[in-house]
């Protein structure tokens, strides 16, 4: 018998398989060995931390969805996905009881087959209506199954917007024992009200045609400046976007997490008037 097949042996003489299938399946109600991690990402806990954060009254979940697309020559194509990554945190932390579902990256962004839309660029990662629609209401789903009072939905891109609203009045009709709600929250995506955000504090832009403007480049630059190719620009004199310099760096990335903290304010009070809390 080789070394390796022996070693293998071994491991099956020395591990019983009831052992085996308890760590598999531990018990529900198991002790937390370990204090809990200071995130309101549930990808970003244990199933331990996510049970007791239910416990404690972290009964709302928000489900962010964004978006891989073509914006422009400088804005990387999660642009969508970096904006509510940064947003739906500061939302779930204003309201102080809710945790936050992984962003779901693909959503529609045109037919795939001939390509329509932002397919027609290489890069953009599109799935069908249906698609998008079933993944939002099985998601929902499982975060009702777990116990969450109240379920979220919140989109950054204008194209998720009627999947998300078709798939929160559907579940709220099937959803009959009045246990979990589900709510879809358009005050989220506020092109306009963002628009007389920047206005108010002097940026006054003149749309190029390039999908990119102030608001989406200095929320990315206060995530990550490389997601706007921060650097690059400015050595190639290219770091202003529809008539507004982005220069100096500082004065943009403070904007910008300004500007995430009145959308992620407009967002949390449209969440309580609609949970009623």
């Amino acid at each position: 018998m080789s070394r390796t097949a022996l070693l293998l042996a071994l491991v099956w003489v020395v591990v019983p398989l009831p052992l085996i299938a308890q760590a598999s399946s531990p018990d529900p109600d198991a002790h937390r060995p370990i204090d809990a991690l200071d995130t309101v990402w549930m990808e970003d806990m244990t199933w331990m931390e996510v049970r007791d954060a239910l416990r404690a009254g972290k009964t709302t979940a928000i489900i962010p969805t964004g978006g891989i697309e073509q914006n422009g020559p400088y804005l990387v194509t999660g642009k969508h996905n970096v904006i509510v990554r940064s947003t739906a945190e500061r939302i779930a932390r204003m309201l102080g009881n809710a945790l936050v579902a992984p962003v779901i990256p693909f959503v529609p962004e045109g037919e795939i087959e001939p390509p329509s839309g932002h397919m027609r660029y290489p890069g953009t990662i599109s799935v069908t209506e249906g698609t998008f629609r079933s993944l939002l209401a099985d998601v929902a789903s499982s975060l009702r199954a777990h116990g969450f009072r109240n379920i979220v939905l919140i989109g950054d891109s204008g194209g998720n917007q009627a999947g998300m609203e078709a798939v929160a009045d559907s579940l709220s009709r099937a959803w009959t024992e009045g246990v979990t709600s589900i709510h879809f929250i358009p005050e989220y995506y506020d092109n306009a009200g963002a628009g007389r955000w920047l206005e108010a504090r002097g940026v006054h832009e003149v749309d190029q045609g390039l999908h990119d403007d102030v608001r989406h480049s200095s929320i990315m630059m206060s995530v990550d400046p490389r997601s706007i190719r921060m650097e690059e620009r400015l050595e190639r004199g290219l770091f202003s976007i529809n008539g507004v310099e982005l220069a100096p760096p500082e004065r943009t990335i403070e904007l910008g997490s300004a500007l995430a903290d009145h959308q992620a304010e407009v967002t949390a009070r449209a969440i309580r008037a609609a949970i009623g809390g």
